[in-house]
């Protein structure tokens, strides 16, 4: 059985996100699955907005390298995407927008192509994120990502978590996992293929 390394973010940056909440539970799905999990805060990834002429003078900077790097090393992604004005947030746009460019002696889209993502998102709104969720599956799809169909959208996260922030409903922490659990799945298969 090979081994399957599943890197695990959310586009967001808050302290107290419920997004990152949320990611933390459907990450034990990962682990559950046999899968080795690597969970990283995007505040230890500052990037500039996305500017080609920033690009041109300078490259690709430090920390979006490093990111990029991190996507590529892994077989899979779990992404906890938070919903802004039914769409997904600036910052993680931003991140997959500099991860996404080209560099010599990289295959095209190497961050990304054949790679395995599951998307949760957490909201206090009865959809729980789930039009944010639909735009990052068109943009990842786009780049070559093979976007789990199943996506959990958590509604009314901001009352779901205790104060350690674990999930107070049991049959909706099983849920978040199973999307952990079917990228460590699906990514195995791949690779098996």
């Amino acid at each position: 059985m090979p081994e399957v390394k599943v890197l695990a973010f959310a586009g967001s940056a808050r302290r107290e996100s419920i997004n990152t909440k949320l990611l933390r539970v459907a990450a034990e799905g990962v682990t559950a699955g046999g899968g080795t999990l690597t969970l990283v805060d995007m505040r230890d990834y500052p990037m500039p907005l996305y500017d080609g002429d920033l690009e041109e003078q300078s490259g690709i900077p430090d920390r979006a390298r490093a990111f990029k790097q991190l996507l590529i090393e892994h077989h899979g992604f779990l992404i906890a995407c938070p919903e802004y004005n039914s769409s997904f947030t600036p910052l993680l746009k931003n991140a997959i927008d500099w991860a996404s460019r080209p560099e010599a002696n990289q295959a095209p889209l190497a961050a990304f192509a054949g790679k395995v993502a599951g998307l949760v998102s957490a909201s206090a709104g009865a959809m729980g994120g789930y039009r944010g969720l639909q735009q990052v599956r068109y943009v990842l799809g786009n780049i070559r990502t093979i976007v789990l169909p199943e996506m959990y959208a958590l509604g009314g996260a901001d009352q779901a978590f205790d104060e350690r922030g674990a999930m107070k409903d049991a049959k909706k922490a099983e849920m978040a996992r199973s999307v952990g659990r079917n990228v460590v799945e699906t990514a195995r298969r791949l690779a098996s293929a």
